[in-house]
């Protein structure tokens, strides 16, 4: 995706920082971040470290609570039909430009390889991660550094809401063999093939998010 963000200043650098902590799942939704461990893993001033909560805060990742401090934000189903929206839009559109010989698309094939992996592990967390590589890798397809600029935070909120799930099996393991599919097309130049899949896809897996944050919320 984007690069290391050198260049970037400090507070910028640190909200891409705390964004790959959530797109990896490694926060949860709703989980409160404590300035003062996050100031110490980061080796940074909490002055600094506000300014990227703040800058999080503004891209809808965190929320700030007076008097309570800052957390990690809960995904709401207006949210997530937005996110599929917009996915729709961006990846199908990736797929149908794709260039057979783009080096993304050996991205793709690893990210279905370590999916695959993790699915036999029953590693869960792990086949989510994969499947984060493999979308961002369609995005890669279109050799645009403010398009992946922007889907780093849209890949931040959908990890948000595979945390949402008590069944992540459930959500990621009919996906494996779909992103095989998406990923042989493409590999065999057939880029409007794949993008119709990927709506396919992209409209089943909004479904099933939708229904499971439905059943998690009629449990709660």
């Amino acid at each position: 995706m984007t690069d290391d963000g050198d260049g970037l200043p400090l507070a910028d650098r640190l909200a891409r920082r705390i964004r790959t902590l959530l797109i990896s799942g490694e926060l949860a939704p709703g989980q409160r971040l404590s300035e003062a461990a996050f100031s110490e893993r980061f080796d940074v001033s909490r002055n600094s470290l506000r300014e990227a909560f703040r800058l999080l805060t503004k891209d809808g990742l965190l929320r700030h609570e007076a008097n309570r401090g800052v957390f990690v934000a809960v995904p709401s189903m207006s949210s997530i039909i937005d996110i599929y929206r917009v996915r729709r839009m961006l990846e199908c559109g990736a797929l149908r430009q794709a260039w057979q010989q783009h080096p993304a698309i050996r991205a793709m094939r690893e990210a279905v390889t370590m999916a695959r992996r993790e699915r036999d592990a029953a590693n869960w967390i792990g086949v989510g991660s994969a499947n984060m590589k493999f979308h961002a890798a369609i995005i890669d397809l279109s050799d645009s550094v403010r398009l992946n600029e922007f889907y780093e935070r849209i890949a931040a909120e959908l990890r948000l809401c595979f945390g949402l799930l008590n069944d992540p099996e459930h959500l990621h393991s009919p996906f494996v063999e779909m992103n095989d599919a998406i990923t042989t097309l493409v590999e065999n130049d057939k880029p409007h093939e794949a993008a119709a899949q990927m709506e396919t896809y992209l409209n089943l897996a909004e479904r099933t998010m939708l229904k499971a944050l439905e059943r998690a919320s009629e449990k709660a």
